[in-house]
């Protein structure tokens, strides 16, 4: 059982929006997929890798919209890499504007696949003041996608269909995640498992570590229909990536193979708290292996699926709660030697545009908005939605907080943080707790907080 989180007792200020009316509201759903494919050309991953040059499988947005619960709530799953700052806030606005609801009642999230865009329009703005327009994201392809999403919610309100109950399963995925950081016996990183790190004889025989082995699903029912499933996974979704072949990697894949068995029920499916999660132990990034991983994870949801429990579920079951946070920035993180970078014609490509990330993040820390984390309770099961890449580590503690209820968790929300790790993890050394972190160690106290606040209500 891996070291539970310390866990703040404070109690906030957390506002909750419940259904509760003398006649019951009915409960409705309706589900949404459009393509958010980028075209050839496109910065992928951030700008990290090699541009767009191939299609091999189209990208989605796929969401849910449930209505009778109040003001409608909308839950929204991108096949790409991350959206941050003012393109998640766009994203969450177009959706709320669509279906007539509050902003704060709209959740976005990644799977997170490297092969596919990214967007964060406060980076990019700062980036074309100095000439790098373009080199991060494709920023006018991104408003295209915000209006193309938000037009699919509108347009599937009509399709809304009554829902009676909810059926909950999780079942064990094998040998598919493992955790990246092997530690030495002094306690430090000694070795990185990346996603194809089975290349490495030594991460490939070392244990899996730390990790989520469940994979949770909840189908919203009919009576005897089934009408959606929605799942999550902790893990990083990478096979092999980074030659310009746009593709949703095994995670799509297992989510098609189930479309395929269930062909009536729309699958929708979130990234859990992976940050230092990936397929590493079991893939040495032999194209082969992404089959071979979306069939175990496929396998996995199939079972999922097989062991549910349904229960009545009438709008008066459904709550839906936000906490805003303003998250600490990493000492090494100040504003004028982060502008001074993004200026430097003379410095490396890559190190500006992670810069101006730095700097977006920074500057919002600073003069706000806060981010927004939110739980979604649905009977006896609560979704709690976060940002970043966090370390399963969160996903474990909040599930020790409710051991006897389904606590499912979606993290790769607003990406702006970039990597989250523990308070202990940041002394520990390692690639996630280095640069591509934006946050201070104090940040565990800062999240388990809001999620005990959270879950608790």
């Amino acid at each position: 059982m891996p070291r539970l989180l310390t866990l703040a007792l404070v109690v906030g200020s957390t506002a909750w929006t419940t259904a509760v009316t003398a006649e019951p509201l009915p409960l409705r759903v309706a589900t949404f997929r459009v393509d958010v494919t980028p075209p050839l050309g496109s910065p992928l991953c951030n700008g990290n890798v090699k541009p767009a040059l191939k299609i091999a499988t189209p990208l989605t947005a796929r969401g849910l919209v449930m209505l009778g619960a109040k003001r409608p709530i909308v839950v929204c799953a991108l096949d790409w890499v991350g959206i941050g700052n003012e393109s998640h806030t766009a994203f969450r606005q177009a959706l709320a504007d669509a279906v007539a609801t509050d902003i704060d009642r709209v959740a976005v999230h990644c799977l997170h696949q490297h092969d596919a865009p990214g967007s964060d329009l406060t980076a990019e703005r700062i980036l074309r003041e100095h000439g790098l327009e373009g080199r991060f994201s494709n920023p006018e392809f991104d408003v295209a996608a915000i209006d193309r999403v938000a037009r699919a919610a509108r347009e599937c309100l009509p399709r809304a269909r009554p829902v009676t109950a909810i059926g909950l399963g999780a079942a064990k995925v094998e040998r598919v995640a493992s955790n990246r950081r092997i530690l030495g016996d002094n306690g430090k990183v000694v070795l990185q498992r990346q996603s194809s790190g089975g290349r490495n004889p030594k991460a490939r025989s070392a244990p899996e570590g730390t990790i989520d082995p469940l994979v949770r699903t909840a189908v919203f029912w009919n009576e005897e229909t089934p009408l959606a499933a929605l799942t999550w996974y902790a893990t990083h979704p990478q096979s092999y990536y980074g030659q310009g072949e746009v593709n949703w990697d095994f995670v799509g894949i297992a989510r098609e193979l189930r479309e395929t068995a269930l062909p009536d029920v729309p699958h929708i499916h979130f990234n859990g708290a992976s940050g230092n999660v990936a397929a590493g132990k079991y893939n040495d990034g032999a194209k082969e292996n992404r089959l071979e991983l979306a069939r175990r994870l496929a396998d996995g949801m199939r079972r999922a699926w097989e062991s549910q429990h349904k229960q009545p579920l009438l709008a008066a079951d459904v709550q839906w709660a936000t906490q805003p946070v303003t998250l600490p920035v990493r000492d090494t993180l100040r504003e004028d030697e982060l502008l001074r970078k993004v200026a430097d014609d003379s410095a490396d490509v890559r190190a500006r545009l992670r810069a101006a990330r730095d700097l977006s993040f920074v500057r919002r820390m600073q003069a706000g908005p806060p981010i927004t984390l939110a739980c979604w309770k649905l009977g006896s099961a609560s979704v709690l939605h976060m940002p970043g890449e966090l370390f399963v580590e969160y996903q474990l503690a909040a599930q020790q907080l409710r051991p006897r209820d389904f606590v499912a968790m979606a993290a790769y929300g607003d990406y702006s943080p970039g990597y989250i790790g523990t308070a202990v993890a940041y002394g520990q050394g390692g690639y996630e707790t280095g640069p591509v972190s934006r946050v201070a160690p104090t940040v565990e106290r800062t999240l388990l907080t809001a999620v005990q606040e959270l879950l608790e209500k």
